[in-house]
């Protein structure tokens, strides 16, 4: 499966900005979906998931209750709306795709070795 984000650019703090991400090549019902961040001179960083039904999600403890990730199995497509966001939000956002019948347990979703599609990312700025 094939991953492209949109949806990057500047936001000042407190502000919001929603990531897209569109999948094309195989059924995307039949993948997980997750988003991670990398900030300059740091590891890439889980930020939320989403299973292939959509009904359960993951976040990291930074952006809880801050950022929602959903999906849309009909337009092959998964979002990460970002809400109240913080200058250390700042970084390149990747979306991930892993099929579903390569792992065992949700559990790993935060983890960047489940993963075994990614896109090519999105700048996000936030200015303070």
């Amino acid at each position: 499966v094939h991953l492209i984000e949109s949806g990057g650019g500047w936001v000042q703090a407190g502000g919001s900005l929603r990531l897209s991400c569109a999948a094309s090549g195989r059924p995307f019902s039949n993948y997980a979906a997750g988003w991670f961040r990398q900030a300059p001179g740091r590891e890439r960083e889980f930020i939320a998931a989403v299973t292939s039904t959509g009904i359960e999600t993951y976040y990291s403890d930074p952006v809880k209750g801050r950022f929602t990730i959903s999906r849309d199995n009909a337009k092959n497509t998964v979002y990460l709306q970002m809400n109240s966001v913080k200058p250390e939000d700042t970084g390149v956002y990747y979306c991930a795709a892993v099929d579903v019948t390569r792992i065992s347990t949700n559990l790993v979703l935060k983890f960047v070795w489940a993963y075994s599609h990614w896109g090519q990312g999105t700048q996000v700025t936030v200015s303070s």
